[in-house]
């Protein structure tokens, strides 16, 4: 199954420029922006497209709702990708829009958007309001996200980095883009958030601006004392574990961030091939970015069969990993999903998300998650008189498991 983590879509509502042709929007400086495209709008269209290119989902998200301060059009992009997920059951997969730096109506969408929505993940811009994502003023959205079990996507800015030597040649969207993704990453590494919430993920598009080719000078100049900034605020800042930690095993990136639409196949393929040696394949996403960065089904088909055809890595990563389960494990499971489902849907409301992960290379975690109160503070699954959790205890011991019921953050 191919599932692409980067496409774009735009409510007609919001979609600026000549709808019969592609433009460009400009900033208050004359500068390119963000690309015009006609395509944004049309569902059809992708239709089309993945038909053609076998891809089986897109995750779509909102150029007009990345860094977004007005919380009825956020709304409106969020109702909006509920219904094409509505209208094309299994072939979209809407993420959450919100006015970040508004901690009420923030937390209220969020809380819309995943119990009432059901989307897996929200996405947010490089920088907000040109605060950069590790400002105290965004803690309240990384805490909320992380209590609802939402990942997060990060989209350059969709703005042009405040620098007059970016203001020609269009190196605004080239190197500035890419720049504010290596920046963001870091910021956020150094600032001590992936550390206060350890099962928070975080998705960067474009391999994060291609941070992987920096590994050698970034981990150097981290040495502080070698570098003279021990002492110095803000460029001393440690996180608590290596950087290769947070690189290798906390985020995740995606595929996209080379510019067609022509040679898609040669350049695309050239791209991910970089990519793929900078960080692990396990932390990496298919995507293509369409209908931006590419547009022509016939040119993304070729892409596709491109990456996949470079080795087993991307291959794996085009087509996805299918996870085995012995009868002697998948029967015990089954029963141990059923019974927590029930659970939840009995003091639950809104969404319920199971989902199976790798937590080291030998071990997988299966989980539950949904909005309920929660159990009473101190409560331990072994001391429980009900029925069903002691079936679920007996189960999880049966396989030699371990049984944690844990907060949403958690």
């Amino acid at each position: 199954m191919i599932v692409d983590f980067q496409t774009h879509y735009t409510p007609p509502e919001l979609q600026k420029g000549d709808p019969t042709r592609m433009s460009v929007q400009l900033d208050q400086n004359g500068n390119p922006n963000y690309l015009l495209n006609p395509l944004l709008t049309d569902v059809p269209a992708f239709l089309r497209m993945m038909a053609h290119t076998g891809i089986d989902a897109c995750v779509l998200s909102s150029g007009p709702g990345f860094d977004q301060p007005d919380v009825g059009k956020c709304k409106l992009i969020n109702d909006r990708l509920r219904e094409i997920e509505t209208q094309h059951p299994g072939r979209f997969v809407g993420l959450a829009h919100v006015p970040v730096l508004k901690p009420e109506e923030m937390r209220a969408e969020l809380k819309r958007c995943a119990v009432d929505l059901g989307f897996p993940g929200v996405v947010i811009a490089s920088e907000i309001q040109g605060l950069p994502l590790d400002h105290d003023a965004l803690r309240p959205f990384w805490k909320e996200v992380a209590d609802l079990g939402l990942y997060v996507f990060i989209h350059p800015l969709p703005n042009v980095i405040a620098w007059p030597q970016m203001y020609a040649d269009d190196l605004g969207r080239i190197l500035g883009w890419e720049f504010s993704l290596m920046t963001a990453t870091l910021r956020l590494i150094n600032s001590g958030i992936l550390d206060e919430l350890p099962h928070l993920k975080v998705q960067f598009s474009h391999f994060s601006g291609g941070i992987g080719r920096y590994m050698a000078r970034i981990k150097g100049f981290q040495q502080r004392s070698v570098w003279g900034t021990q002492d110095i605020p803000r460029h001393n800042r440690q996180p608590a574990k290596s950087l290769d930690h947070y690189i290798n095993e906390r985020l995740y990136y995606d595929f996209a961030g080379w510019a067609g639409p022509d040679p898609t196949a040669t350049w695309g393929a050239q791209w991910v091939r970089h990519g793929l040696s900078e960080v692990p394949f396990s932390q990496c996403v298919f995507a293509t970015d369409y209908p931006q960065a590419v547009r022509d089904p016939e040119e993304i088909a070729g892409y596709v069969t491109a990456v996949r055809n470079l080795d087993a890595n991307a291959k794996a990563v085009v087509e996805g990993a299918n996870v085995d389960i012995p009868t002697t494990l998948a029967i015990p499971l089954g029963f141990i999903v059923n019974e927590l489902i029930t659970n939840s849907a009995k003091y639950a409301e809104g969404h319920v998300s199971v989902r199976i992960e790798a937590t080291s290379p030998t071990d997988r975690s299966l989980s539950v998650v949904d909005a309920g109160p929660g159990m009473p503070a101190g409560f331990k699954p072994e001391d429980s008189k009900g029925l069903g959790m002691k079936i679920v205890l007996s189960l999880v011991q049966q396989i030699g498991g371990t049984l944690s019921i844990l907060p949403g953050d958690n």
